[in-house]
């Protein structure tokens, strides 16, 4: 399908796979465009924020197109997941450093006052808005920058909330059968993590007591959805995702101790 831009230009739409929640999104030009919800004008003005203070780790939001559908900047490059073979593993410590300056870019920047937000899961606060899927499928290594794509679930929520999210995807927390670094490396990841966020003593400890939590608190969203038949969670459950997230819990818990200590030795 093609469509016309503004200034004339015959564009073909490209549709872009790969989610496991979102469908309909297609590439037109050097844009993407997503279906709109009513969460969307609360997206567009998180994105625009973002931009307006410079923080250069997510695409630029353009509004809506003829068709409604929200616009937003297309970054080239590949996702740091699944990974592309030969590419350079995914710097933990930039990881952290990126969700920081995100952080600190939406920490005390007050939402539209009708801002509607479709975040899944009930975070443990709301001190900020926060990506809430800040994770290895949601971040393209771009040529000069990693940036952070799939916003639509963005909401109130803490840093912890979303720090304990990105250990999960990044280090990966899974046993070493599953794609996890085994134990002690799973350690040194989470560190150097922490280390990139800056993250300061009670915040490593929130961050211990989060993880195993955070995990959970995914299980128990497919495990509803499957109850209820609620789309995409009852899907997704039954393609597996919830039986890799209580696998992955339990790992957590079984190596809890050993986790906090590397986080705060």
């Amino acid at each position: 399908m093609n469509r016309t831009e503004s200034d004339g230009r015959d564009v073909a739409e490209v549709p872009l796979t790969g989610g496991n929640v979102t469908t309909g999104i297609v590439r037109v030009g050097d844009t993407v465009r997503r279906p709109a919800g009513p969460s969307t004008p609360a997206v567009h003005a998180v994105l625009r924020h973002l931009e307006d203070v410079g923080f250069r780790h997510a695409p630029r939001s353009f509004g809506l197109d003829a068709q409604g559908r929200h616009v937003l900047e297309f970054v080239p490059g590949p996702m740091a997941h699944p990974a592309v073979p030969g590419s350079p593993e995914v710097d933990l410590h930039e990881v952290g450093r990126v969700a920081r300056e995100l952080h600190d870019a939406l920490d005390g920047w007050e939402p539209p006052p009708d801002a509607v937000w479709q975040t899944a899961i009930p975070p443990d606060g709301t001190d900020l808005v926060i990506h809430h899927d800040l994770a290895p499928w949601n971040l393209v290594l771009a040529e000069d920058r990693l940036v952070l794509i799939d916003w639509d679930g963005c909401g109130p929520g803490t840093r912890g909330w979303d720090l304990a999210y990105a250990a999960h995807g990044f280090v990966p927390l899974a046993p070493a059968g599953a794609g996890g670094p085994g134990a002690e490396l799973s350690g040194v990841r989470l560190r150097a993590l922490a280390d990139g966020y800056r993250l300061d003593g009670p915040g490593r400890e929130r961050l211990a007591d989060l993880l195993a939590r955070r995990c959970w608190s995914m299980f128990d969203l497919l495990d509803q959805g499957h109850r209820s038949g609620e789309q995409p969670w009852a899907r997704l459950w039954d393609e597996g995702h919830g039986g890799y997230w209580r696998r992955d819990a339990e790992w957590v818990e079984a190596h809890a101790v050993g986790l906090r200590a590397a986080l705060l030795d």
